[in-house]
């Protein structure tokens, strides 16, 4: 094998303003790609409504002990021992 460059083959460098519009693409978030599979479509169909409903009785659960009367910082019962 020959050690150094060869004549010939020289690899090319990417544009910049191909280097430019790429950069200018990308998409700020988190990427998902979606499922193809029956299966698949199902269970995060699935997901996606239950987490919904998870997070729907959760945040009826803060309005309700929210609005059950004043609120307070719950303050430590123990005392301190002398």
């Amino acid at each position: 094998m020959a050690q150094g460059k060869t004549k010939g083959l020289q690899s090319k460098a990417p544009s910049a303003r191909h280097a430019h519009k790429a950069a200018a693409n990308t998409k700020k978030g988190k990427r998902a790609v979606p499922p193809k599979k029956v299966a698949l479509i199902k269970q995060a169909q699935m997901h996606k409504t239950l987490s919904s409903k998870i997070n729907k009785s959760i945040e009826q659960q803060m309005v309700s002990a929210a609005s059950a009367g004043k609120l307070t910082i719950m303050k430590n019962t123990i005392a301190p021992e002398a």
